[in-house]
């Protein structure tokens, strides 16, 4: 090694070792004056939001508040502050200080949990034996144990929880079953590793009113009382910042035409909730009458269609129907929504009708769901050679009838919505605007089965014909 180099490593060295000290001083000034040196280049941490939110975790640090949950859209830094940053800064501060870190899954908190164990190790020692991404420790005895929901802390206590997002998506946050995991998960296997007046804080994009979030609101009127930090990407009246209603919480990256844009992407429903922090109840409805105005006569040639099958035995007149209706896409993400068909039949009858679809609509691929009796039916039709060697799929859907409607409510939302003219529409109309209380919900669940092939990933079966 040449001298040149020696000296520059030398000099890197005295320069780290000069550094330590003030380090450990801004450690014991407040968390947004720590901040100021210890983000990464390029980082932005004086945003307003951001002052506001170190505001409220000074709070928590002085033990003025236990409880408190952060509401922020996607994408507006709310993990590297409180996630990381905070959850460093804490341990920092106090090297005895264990932090429980949890997040929708594992592989999500441990990714957090390396990232805090980076700066810690900067500024305190770490122990030798226990460096691992899910449990780490400073020499002190403190440290971080990351888990993701589900996953149990046993023999853990912990001085401080970070919850960062216990919903993953949209299917999980519509779940019931799903919900009632991460609430049990909350009360079993967390609440009860919290040391003697160890605070909680909850950290989240609000996805649903009965999501963690929503419980704890609902619990404050007999329980524990949390302090809430809501902040829309658009603001509202009486804005926790002080913003004019209609102002972006960050507009150099999320100005008020690209919110717009998203909005249009989203739909209400998901944008209310992702950016606004306000879940809208599904009893609100999720399509509206004025969104299924436009109608033609004809749709473009050439158009590569799906047709989707909700079936249903029974000639009762208190059954479901059996529903099928015919989508493709056109210029400019058009949807266009054709030969609407709700009736009540038989195994035989819907056998018949499919095969008859199957002979007269060229450029189609026909989608049967795969619940009750529909691959028993796709393979008869398979094995009598009535597809005529055009696609047809049996379908396994695993969302509910909301998750997968909420999939093209949003193009419906945008005015992209055209309906084919047939004696179909107001039916079909009439049970979308009153979906999910209506007491069919057939033709919206067939619309979102051809919906969901022609948007899905595997396009092969969508043949060229």
């Amino acid at each position: 090694m040449g001298k040149a180099s020696q000296t520059t490593k030398a000099k890197k060295a005295d320069e780290a070792q000069a550094e330590k000290p003030a380090k450990k001083k801004r450690i014991n000034t407040n968390f947004a004056a720590w901040l100021k040196g210890s983000g990464p280049k390029g980082w932005k941490w004086d945003l307003p939001h951001q002052r506001f939110v170190c505001e409220k975790l000074d709070q928590v640090t002085r033990g003025e508040t236990q409880r408190l949950m952060v509401f922020m859209p996607p994408r507006h830094g709310k993990s590297e502050l409180v996630t990381i940053r905070y959850a460093a800064w804490r341990i920092a501060r106090d090297p005895k200080l264990n932090i429980i870190l949890a997040s929708y899954s594992q592989k999500l908190a441990n990714r957090f949990s390396r990232r805090v164990k980076r700066i810690v190790e900067q500024l305190v020692p770490l122990a030798d034996d226990r460096k691992a991404a899910d449990e780490w420790e400073t020499k002190m005895g403190g440290g971080m144990r990351a888990v993701g929901v589900g996953g149990g802390i046993t023999g853990f206590g912990a001085g401080l929880v970070i919850i960062d997002d216990p919903i993953k998506s949209r299917g999980a946050a519509e779940s019931v079953v799903r919900r009632e995991n991460v609430a049990q998960w909350f009360n079993d296997d967390i609440y009860t590793r919290l040391e003697p007046e160890a605070p909680i804080i909850l950290i989240q994009t609000r996805w649903h009113e009965d999501d963690l979030a929503g419980r704890l609101i609902r619990e404050m009127e007999e329980g524990e009382k949390w302090q809430i930090v809501s902040l829309p990407a658009i603001a509202e009246e009486n804005d926790a910042l002080a913003r004019k209603p209609g102002e972006p919480l960050w507009a150099e990256r999320f100005s008020a035409s690209r919110l717009a844009a998203v909005r249009r992407r989203l739909g209400s429903y998901s944008f209310e909730a992702l950016y606004q922090q306000r879940p809208i109840p599904r009893s609100g409805g999720l399509f509206r009458r004025e969104w299924f105005s436009r109608i033609v006569e004809h749709a473009p040639e050439n158009l590569t269609w799906a047709r989707g099958y909700d079936l249903a035995i029974s000639q009762d007149t208190r059954a479901d129907y059996t529903a099928s209706f015919r989508c493709a896409f056109g210029k400019d993400n058009i949807l266009y929504i054709a030969d609407g068909f709700r009736q009540r039949l038989t195994y035989t009858q819907q056998r018949k009708f499919i095969a008859e679809r199957i002979a007269s609509e060229p450029r189609t691929v026909h989608c049967v769901e795969s619940a009750m009796h529909g691959p028993a039916i796709v393979q008869d039709l398979l094995r009598s050679g009535q597809r005529r060697g055009r696609p047809l799929r049996s379908v396994r859907v695993t969302d509910d009838k909301w998750t997968r409607a909420h999939t093209w409510a949003p193009i419906a939302e945008a005015g992209n919505v055209v309906l084919v003219a047939g004696s179909w529409i107001k039916d079909f109309v009439d049970e979308a605007c009153a979906f999910p209380a209506s007491p069919h919900d057939d033709q919206v669940d067939a619309v979102s089965l051809a919906v969901s092939m022609l948007a899905a990933r595997d396009r092969k079966f969508l043949k060229t014909f």
